[in-house]
């Protein structure tokens, strides 16, 4: 059986994803044949993949990232569990690509067998493609009352005799009390394949955190490999909400006399915000995500994003007042967009007997589109134009447009039309259409002067697919700079140390 590692975490956003994709850059820079894995993703940040059958399935926005850092092409093995929350109760399962259930805290563990064996099968399947597999775990692998039956953190350790390191976010605080927390917490079997530590997103002088890292490494007999410093680069293709803070990315001044304020609402069930990342890369272009209506009335473009709960959410904006504040921003003649889910959103109205089950309910009214919800999920990779410039993205959604009297916004490559656009609002199906660098430049260039800013200019030598990879450069630098990556490659090829000492008390017995 080839290498492989699996990197744990503190907690949900301590690290795993951007640690997983730089050990995964780093290796691809070395020449070796690598590949990531995450057994069991929760996101609503997906991308679509078309398996070898042809169809389009889905997985993590995180696992794409970690593909590109690893040279690849994004593998529905790569996660071949993807839970997509709808409510705090209940999440859609996608199995290999496709949705096969809906999962709730009840009927969880009758459908975990099947989940875990077929994420086992996919890990040894690229075990047996790749020299070496980079596992990234979910949340923590002390959440206690969720041991029994795990197969996504120490359970895929076990199964496949995984080494495993923990990332800790020195950011939050705490950090020794939960890496040593972490291990404790952990059965004699679990605990003897934690091989060591990592300490992600430390800012000042590492003089002053040495005696700390000298003491965790005495007290639990586990070295820490490196300390990863925070990194402003740092920002695209956030895996977990917690990621996303009010200002995306960092701001380069304007090519022009004028900056572009754009307003992103921040759904409860917000999915695929990183739509809104392809502007933020542009300089002059403040992308805010805001839950404020007075954002909104300050905003030059307003930007509606995709939801797994349409109906929900937009019932959300209502309540919040953020409904009023986008139609008083649309009839004041300023630029909106509405992407997938918040596309149906600006419908005249939304039949669901699929997610929400609440029938025909009132949109938004600012388009002048009706969408009905059918069973089949829509996935494809779609290419075609907008803006007299080229277009790709991709289609993950259950509603469609079943009438509509405004012009397309975008057309398939067959001339097909897409979305709708009115004067100053404009919507979309498809994800991801704005990394198409000439046509996000159009786009922009437009809005701006439906907005007043005709000081505001694009730059031509942007691009997405270039900031995106110098980002995952950065992150192989950081760890080829910053951790002992011979004591890590000695992991991967070699597997678990030998007899680190049992942390008492150990996991607490199932009851």
């Amino acid at each position: 059986m080839t290498g492989g590692l699996l990197v744990a975490g503190t907690t949900s956003d301590a690290g795993k994803s951007i640690l997983t994709a730089g050990i995964c850059r780093w290796l691809h820079r070395r020449g070796v044949k690598v590949a990531p894995f995450k057994a069991q993703n929760m996101s609503n940040n997906s991308v679509v993949v078309v398996g070898p059958d042809g169809r389009g399935g889905e997985i993590g926005r995180a696992q794409a990232m970690q593909a590109a850092a690893s040279g690849l092409a994004p593998d529905l093995r790569f996660n071949p569990v993807l839970l997509k929350p709808g409510s705090d109760f209940s999440s859609q399962v996608v199995l290999l690509g496709e949705a096969v259930d809906t999962v709730t805290a009840g009927n969880y563990r009758s459908l975990r067998p099947r989940l875990a064996e077929t994420a086992h099968a996919a890990l040894a399947e690229l075990r047996a493609e790749y020299d070496a597999v980079i596992c990234e775990g979910a949340g923590s692998p002390a959440e206690i009352n969720l041991r029994d039956g795990d197969f996504v953190n120490m359970g895929l350790a076990r199964r496949a005799g995984l080494p495993a390191i923990v990332v800790g976010d020195i950011d939050r605080g705490g950090v020794f009390a939960a890496l040593f927390g972490t291990v404790a917490l952990l059965s004699p079997e679990d605990q003897a394949l934690v091989a060591g530590f990592v300490v992600n997103k430390f800012r000042g002088d590492l003089g002053l955190l040495r005696p700390g890292l000298d003491m965790i490494t005495s007290v639990t007999q586990r070295p820490v490999y490196g300390v990863l410093p925070f990194h402003p680069e740092i920002w695209l293709d956030g895996e977990d909400s917690l990621a996303y803070g009010k200002t995306l990315g960092r701001p380069q001044g304007p090519r022009g006399t004028e900056w572009l304020r754009v307003a992103v609402v921040r759904l409860p069930r917000l999915s695929n915000a990183t739509d809104a990342e392809a502007f933020a890369t542009e300089p002059g272009v403040q992308v805010r995500l805001t839950v404020e209506p007075a954002e909104i009335a300050g905003a030059d473009l307003v930007v509606i994003p995709g939801s797994k709960a349409t109906v929900s959410d937009l019932a959300w904006l209502r309540e919040t007042g953020l409904a009023d504040a986008i139609v008083t921003h649309a009839a004041a003649g300023k630029p909106l967009l509405g992407i997938c889910g918040g596309f149906q959103m600006l419908a005249e109205s939304i039949t669901d007997e699929v997610e929400s089950r609440r029938g025909t309910v009132p949109g938004l009214g600012l388009l002048p589109v009706r969408i009905a919800f059918e069973q089949r999920k829509h996935l494809s990779k779609p290419t075609g134009e907008g803006l007299g410039a080229p277009v790709s993205g991709y289609e993950i959604h259950h509603g469609v447009v079943t009438q509509s009297s405004q012009k397309p916004f975008l057309r398939y490559a067959d001339g097909r039309p897409e979305g709708a656009v009115g004067d100053h609002v404009y919507g979309t199906h498809w994800h991801g259409a704005f990394e198409s660098d000439e046509f996000r430049r159009r786009f922009l260039t437009t809005v701006a002067r439906q907005a007043g800013r005709h000081g505001f200019t694009v730059a031509a030598e942007t691009t997405f697919a270039g900031v995106r990879d110098h980002a995952l450069d950065v992150l192989g630098d950081l760890v080829e700079e910053h951790l002992d990556t011979d004591a890590l490659w000695r992991l991967i090829e070699n597997g678990p140390p030998e007899e680190p000492p049992f942390l008492p008390p150990g996991a607490p017995a199932l009851v």
